[in-house]
């Protein structure tokens, strides 16, 4: 029996949808936003001491600061959003390294920004900064549950712990100066211990492996503790302790900008935000430091000014398009 002729008759495929499906807003909200925006924080608030010490006038700064607080919370909105339509795409963003590190930058931020509305409402900046401290010990939580569930290869140290479990030290900045200085004092000494095993830890890897290029960037998260230190322990006038930390801090800098190319070798990433917000911590906390150290926050200032604003709309400008979200493997609804 002769085999059949072959069906040449074109496919049939069914209609395309009618209007056609539109994305769901905030489907994919990338975490990695969030060291952008922690990042240009910081640096609004080291222009605003800057602005202070040296008589220039700081209308069109507080403006900007406004902005950004404007687009902070479309932000936390934003991943809210997401986290409230699955609850699941928290704990998969944990367990990946750019939104362990974003979300760990979100609750910080909010931080930040208690710090920012402090000069406008003591009541607004003490609530934000309880309630963005409450929130980045429940994100530490689940970051310890996260990485129980892995296997031991797959949950290695990264400078990104400091975000994670030494972040909350952040707090301690507004709330030392709204009267809260036991709870600033409590922050920073729990703190410490915390970064100072970070600290040893990377030491050591660094000695026995080289970290992979495209993780190099997040070296520059060392710094950040340092210089938070330095700035609190200033601000509760401990002036030994905040200077050792000054210097310490002085000394990750020079490093990190002796090994500048050697970081930045495999090109920009998103995970280039890393690096905006520890100079902005340090150039802040030198000037809160006062004396000789007014100087060196001011000339930080001004240089890293460009590099911060820079690098942090780089990453942003990724985020509308969904661009940021399949670069960093956001989770998604």
């Amino acid at each position: 029996m002769p085999d059949a002729p072959p069906d040449r008759r074109p496919k049939s495929f069914p209609p395309p949808q009618f209007p056609p499906a539109r994305a769901r807003l905030f489907a994919q909200t990338p975490p990695a936003i969030f060291p952008a925006l922690l990042g240009l924080s910081g640096l609004g608030l080291a222009l605003r001491k800057a602005a202070q010490i040296t008589g220039l006038p700081g209308g069109p700064l507080e403006a900007a600061l406004g902005a950004l607080a404007v687009i902070w919370v479309f932000a936390v909105v934003a991943i809210l959003a997401k986290v409230l339509r699955r609850f699941g795409t928290l704990t998969e963003d944990l367990a990946r390294l750019p939104g362990q590190a974003g979300l760990a930058a979100a609750s910080m931020s909010g931080m930040v920004m208690a710090s920012v509305v402090m000069p406008y409402s003591a009541g607004l900046a003490t609530a934000i900064a309880f309630g963005a401290l409450i929130a980045h010990g429940a994100m530490a939580l689940m970051v310890l549950v996260v990485m129980a569930g892995q296997p031991a290869n797959a949950r290695p140290l990264t400078p990104v712990w400091h975000l994670s479990f030494a972040g909350f030290v952040v707090a301690a900045v507004p709330l030392a100066q709204l009267g809260w200085a036991a709870t600033a004092q409590t922050l920073l000494y729990a703190a410490m211990p915390v970064a100072t095993l970070i600290w040893g830890v990377s030491a050591a890897q660094l000695v026995t492996r080289i970290p992979p290029g495209p993780l190099r960037p997040l070296l520059a998260l060392h710094l950040a503790p340092a210089a938070l230190f330095a700035m609190v322990a200033a601000l509760l006038n401990l002036t030994a302790l905040a200077t050792s930390f000054a210097v310490l801090a002085g000394v990750i800098a020079a490093a990190l900008i002796l090994s500048a190319r050697w970081i930045t070798v495999s090109g920009f990433t998103a995970l280039w935000g890393a690096i905006t917000f520890p100079p902005a911590a340090l150039a802040l906390a030198l000037m809160s430091m006062g004396g000789v150290w007014t100087t060196a926050g001011l000339v930080l200032t001004a240089l890293a000014t460009p590099l911060i604003v820079t690098l942090a709309l780089k990453v942003l400008r990724l985020w509308p398009g969904g661009k940021l979200g399949a670069k960093t493997n956001a989770s998604a609804v």
